[in-house]
């Protein structure tokens, strides 16, 4: 037990030491400006990836606005940054429900981004697999209305997402877990460079 969970551990610094340094920076620089401009920024995800979602959303939109113990700057305080506009697209069961019965379950993001997304938002997918049907969908809807999609996803090959997304983030990892674990290191450090006033 001792030595799977030693080899577990470090194949999870393997999946992290890895990442994309430049790309996540370009990353917060684009969350910068979403945040200046009052643009919106949505993100989704299914099963694990849509916790790692809600999560993201919190972060951003609770302590990454300046609201909480650790924030940079107290929310409102003059000369402070405006609030970040962040869905999660995940978290309306009633309505994720409606259209999933409705209309179909590959619609469930697509269909709400409909309602709220203009150009120029932000639309953040994240999938182990990256081949989604519902993120796919969203996605090519995204690009067709404007919006600029980021897609962060795991695996060793190029997956439909990726194929679609204008920026990139590939996790090194095919195992769900680290996967997950080293995507949730990303959404993090997109938050904390807000949280802790680096950008």
């Amino acid at each position: 037990m001792k030595n799977w969970i030693s080899e577990y551990l470090k194949d999870q610094t393997r999946a992290t030491s890895v990442l994309p340094v430049e790309e996540i920076a370009a990353w917060i620089e684009l969350l910068r400006v979403a945040r200046k401009e009052g643009r919106g920024i949505f993100v989704c995800g299914n099963g694990g990836s849509a916790a790692n979602a809600s999560h993201f959303a919190v972060d951003l939109g609770k302590g990454a606005s300046g609201l909480g113990a650790g924030a940079a700057k107290a929310v409102d305080a003059p000369g402070g940054p405006p609030r970040f506009r962040v869905f999660s697209l995940n978290d309306n069961v009633p309505w994720l429900t409606a259209l999933a019965n409705d209309v179909g379950y590959e619609d469930v993001f697509s269909e709400q981004l409909k309602n709220y997304a203009r150009p120029g938002d932000l639309l953040l997918g994240v999938s182990v697999s990256g081949n989604s049907p519902n993120l796919v969908k969203a996605f090519e809807w995204a690009n067709a209305a404007g919006l600029i999609t980021l897609a962060l996803v795991g695996g060793k090959t190029e997956s439909r997402m990726a194929r679609l997304a204008q920026r990139v983030i590939r996790v090194e990892a095919t195992h769900y877990g680290r996967a997950e674990d080293a995507q949730m290191h990303v959404l993090h450090l997109l938050c904390y460079a807000f949280i802790e006033g680096k950008a």
